[in-house]
């Protein structure tokens, strides 16, 4: 067996903590993790006071793929998993004013009232429709309008994608961004025939036919602390910002950090690169100082639209509407200041006191920008208005937290392909370099996850190969 080989792993998000915590797990190589912050998990932040249980960033993720009953065993977490409530089913869109269940199947698409005849029609066409190989990317709304016709894709398909990327649908790409769209089309023609044979699949395996939401008791970020608190002591050091990746003895790589305005270097056979966008751009990589080459500095471009979340706890008389549901999707036609809201207390027990309720009501995005900057009191009187209108909220919220992402999420726009290529030619260049994460191979937090496996792989191959 070869001797142990020493990883960096650059960046203690999701990512980087996944990378991190299935290498020691092999227990084959020295593992080291650096994150600039003072707490790994990176957007992944819980916060549990008197009762209610905050969630900064997502809320929560898929069952599936990496994110799977082994794992969570693995990491002692089986126990504290919990299933979106059955009574967070609805999806709510606002339609003229007034909220509007979302149809989840094509019957009840064709049944609902947020339609019209015409719109329905094409639904029918849209199951007609033949596989298709497309010779070039195209814009999500494009792709939407293609499918079901300018309406749907203007009520349902542009607040849809501002939930999850808080994006532009007419900027971003279906190749990059939605895969599983493009490739449904491509296999199947209709992509609402394609879901419903995929589902078919699921059952046939003996899974749910469509995947599992969940958290845990204590809150989302109780999976990265599990994979932190499974590593090493000394594993991570944080808050560490590293300066430079240079070459080293035996084309190994030297590491340049500082941590409490002291400057340190080490050196190791492999380096897992999981940042951010645009610290992947400003990072020099082959050298040191002012001049020293950074090859990912195009990924500066990369959009990181700001986001703020405000959650709310009311009483439960002071809020009218039943919030029997996941939460509310408000299309940009409506002209509201609200991106969307989370029904919390809802989507999850014990998230808010008995008697109380839990808002998570989302602010910004590529559309509206300037509506997350201020303070948490600027965003509830910037929110109010709104919130009564739709949900009949009255009065002061008796509890609040604000937490302000300035650069939320990376948005996989019409031509980000060329970013990919770039990370593929810098690794290419650099032996024993890997880079991943949300800039890369998606920003959910289960694809998160099985980036950081896949990192720790390939990062181990390339370690063992230099030996």
């Amino acid at each position: 067996m070869s001797a142990p080989r020493a990883i960096a792993v650059v960046g203690g998000g999701v990512t980087g903590l996944a990378a991190a915590w299935r290498l020691a797990a092999g227990g084959r190589h020295h593992v080291r993790l650096f994150e600039a912050s003072t707490v790994a998990g990176g957007s992944v932040r819980t916060e549990c006071v008197s009762g209610w249980l905050v969630e900064g960033g997502p809320n929560s993720l898929q069952e599936g793929g990496a994110v799977s009953t082994a794992l969570l065993q693995e990491l002692g977490l089986e126990g504290e998993r919990i299933e979106a409530s059955p009574r967070a089913r609805h999806r709510y869109v606002v339609r003229k004013g007034r909220l509007v269940p979302v149809p989840m199947s094509p019957p009840a698409l064709l049944a609902s009232p947020l339609f019209s005849f015409g719109a329905k029609l094409r639904v029918l066409r849209e199951l007609l429709t033949g596989p298709k190989q497309r010779a070039a990317d195209t814009s999500v709304a494009d792709f939407a309008r293609q499918h079901f016709g300018r309406e749907i894709a203007d009520t349902l398909v542009q607040p849809f994608v501002s939930g999850i990327y808080a994006g532009d649908p007419e900027r971003l790409s279906v190749r990059e961004g939605f895969p599983l769209l493009w490739e449904l089309e491509r296999t199947h023609g209709s992509l609402l025939r394609g879901q419903r044979k995929a589902a078919q699949a699921r059952r046939a395996r003996g899974e749910p036919a469509a995947p599992t939401l969940i958290s845990f008791r204590k809150g989302l970020q109780s999976l990265p602390e599990a994979m932190a608190a499974r590593l090493a002591p000394g594993t991570i050091a944080a808050p560490a910002v590293v300066e430079a990746l240079r070459p080293g003895a035996e084309r190994r790589w030297k590491i340049d950090w500082a941590a409490g305005g002291q400057g340190r270097s080490e050196e190791f056979d492999a380096v897992i690169l999981a940042l951010p966008a645009w610290a992947l751009a400003r990072l020099p990589i082959g050298g040191a100082g002012p001049e020293a080459p950074r090859p990912l500095a195009a990924l500066e471009a990369i959009a990181h639209p700001p986001v703020a979340t405000l959650f709310l706890g009311y009483s439960r008389k002071q809020v009218t509407h039943p919030l029997d549901g996941f939460g509310v999707l408000i299309p940009a036609s409506e002209k509201r200041r609200v991106l969307g809201v989370l029904f919390s207390s809802t989507l999850f027990d014990g998230r808010a006191p008995d008697g109380h309720v839990a808002l998570t009501v989302l602010t910004g995005g590529v559309l509206q920008p300037e509506a997350a900057a201020g303070t948490a009191a600027d965003q509830l009187a910037l929110v109010r208005d709104d919130l009564r209108d739709l949900l009949g909220v009255r009065g002061d919220p008796v509890f609040m937290r604000h937490r302000l992402w300035p650069r939320a999420i990376p948005q996989y726009e019409l031509g980000f392909e060329r970013h990919r290529l770039l990370m593929t030619a810098c690794e290419n260049e650099h032996r024993g370099l890997t880079i991943g994460g949300a800039a890369r191979d998606g920003i959910a937090v289960g694809r998160c996850i099985e980036s950081g496996f896949a990192l720790a792989r390939r990062a181990t191959g390339q370690a063992e190969a230099g030996a």
